[in-house]
């Protein structure tokens, strides 16, 4: 009976997740019956409504609060009401994502999207050799790697699955029909990243998150933790590392922006160094928030202080390498 109990105990949670999929198909098919611009003024009206009494609302004021110290309680509050309405628009979006991102270069009437920095994408996408692009949870964070797949940019876009199976089957489901490849991130995702670049692909991932064994760099003037991957690939492998952001305009529009490559920090011995590169691109994303406060995901817990000591211990090797032997290994 003990062992009956631990076991209903442990599989409750993924039992509760797989019986909420009808109703999570629901609410997605109700998105796509309301169309892109009601599904995502729904969206983010329920959750304005909804976020400031939950948990992670806390989180937000106090991550926007040391973020911006000396800004006034109304605007720090107002800042994170605007990043639920853009957490919920976002939510909504995911039924329009095939629809989405229409921008044609040569298009001359109105359209959804807009691109800044074509011009590099395209440079990106014919210069013959691998690429990798960073970039952060601000606006609809989906849309680079979408942009990527309708102009023939061989591109795998790194993600995080979603806790409830039934949001990460049916996320899985929006994402293979409108982007390129996929890598779910987790134990040995390493090995597959390194070979997409190894093949002369092109790698995009969000680095604005906590990463439990990442290297140390300055976020908003407090220390983090970042996932190095992309500082250790730009430095075996000596490719361009370009930085991508979404913009959410008035009028459920967007504009893509895809920034020249950046100039990497190098160590003694004239390679890329990889604390380095991630502070490089950690300051560009700082720089994007920075422009658009209420469009990223103040609730997620972005600074653990109290995971610094054994990562600076980490970091004490060689070119902050953090990661498993394997991986060690794989990089």
């Amino acid at each position: 009976m003990l062992r009956l109990a631990l076991i209903l105990k442990r599989s409750f949670p993924k039992l509760a997740g797989y019986a909420s999929i009808p109703l999570i198909r629901f609410v997605f098919a109700l998105a796509r019956l309301l169309g892109p611009q009601r599904a995502a003024d729904f969206g983010g009206g329920l959750l304005r409504r909804i976020g400031p009494w939950l948990p992670a609302h806390r989180t937000a004021l106090a991550n926007i609060a040391a973020a911006f110290p000396g800004m006034d309680e109304a605007e720090v509050r107002a800042i994170a009401l605007a990043a639920w309405d853009n957490l919920g628009r976002t939510g909504a979006e995911y039924a329009h994502l095939d629809t989405l991102f229409d921008y044609e270069p040569d298009a001359t009437g109105p359209l959804r999207s807009e691109v800044a920095g074509i011009d590099h994408f395209f440079s990106l996408r014919d210069d013959g050799q691998p690429g990798l692009i960073f970039s952060a949870h601000l606006a609809n964070w989906e849309l680079p790697a979408i942009c990527a797949a309708k102009f023939g940019l061989e591109a795998t876009a790194v993600f995080r699955p979603p806790n409830n199976p039934a949001a990460e089957r049916l996320v899985r489901e929006v994402r293979r029909s409108t982007m390129g490849g996929l890598a779910a991130s987790g134990p040995g995702s390493a090995f597959a990243m390194q070979g997409v670049v190894e093949r002369g692909g092109h790698l995009g991932q969000l680095i604005d998150q906590h990463f439990t064994r990442g290297v140390v760099v300055t976020f908003f003037g407090r220390p983090c933790l970042v996932n190095p991957l992309l500082g250790k690939l730009a430095r075996h492998h000596e490719c361009p590392v370009h930085g991508a952001r979404v913009v959410r305009l008035p009028g459920e529009r967007f504009r893509l922006e895809l920034t020249p490559p950046l100039t990497l920090p190098r160590a003694a011995d004239g390679s890329i160094d990889v604390p380095g590169a991630m502070q490089a691109m950690t300051d560009v994303i700082e720089g994007w928030v920075r422009e658009n406060p209420g469009q990223w995901l103040w609730m997620h817990r972005r600074w653990r202080p109290d995971m610094l000591p054994k990562a600076a211990e980490r970091q004490g090797g060689p070119q902050g390498n953090v990661t498993s032997q394997k991986e060690r290994a794989a990089l």
